[in-house]
């Protein structure tokens, strides 16, 4: 019994480590370096991101300045048209993060992005950016998502 439980907690296990991370763009890092960015779940790219469902993101990224606060602003590019999508929590202070951040450290940013049912079925690049107390961009990634 015991050699049986091993066995699927090792098959569980595999199946975590196996898991890739999503593939993004760097869309103008200019204060930090992204190193990471998981969407959870997401068994496969692009993510398909179900309606009335939320996802965790998470960035792990570096920043090479300090900063005492940081915002998040995340958009849907359409087109070459970004459109404003809302997060719950904006403040990147309250998303993981400990600020004030400090040069040379390294960081995880987690959120949550609902998708909203009167969201149309599509295609489409979101794009994530968390700024630091000037405004630049502590981090900037772009992904592309279908919401189905």
């Amino acid at each position: 019994m015991h050699s049986c439980s091993f066995f699927v907690a090792l098959l569980c296990l595999m199946g975590l480590s196996s898991a890739d991370p999503v593939k993004f763009v760097d869309c103008g890092s200019t204060s930090g370096k992204v190193t990471i960015v998981d969407i959870t779940p997401c068994p496969s790219q692009p993510c398909q991101l179900h309606k009335g469902d939320s996802y965790s993101v998470n960035v792990t990224f570096s920043s090479t300045v300090d900063s005492s606060s940081s915002t998040a602003v995340v958009h849907g590019i359409l087109g070459g048209v970004p459109i404003p999508f809302s997060i719950p929590v904006g403040d990147g202070c309250k998303s993981g993060i400990q600020c004030p951040i400090q040069q040379q450290q390294i960081y995880n940013y987690q959120a949550t992005l609902p998708v909203k049912t009167e969201y149309p079925s599509l295609k489409l690049v979101v794009e994530w950016e968390l700024r630091d107390d000037n405004k630049n961009d502590l981090f900037c990634v772009k992904f592309p998502v279908q919401l189905v």
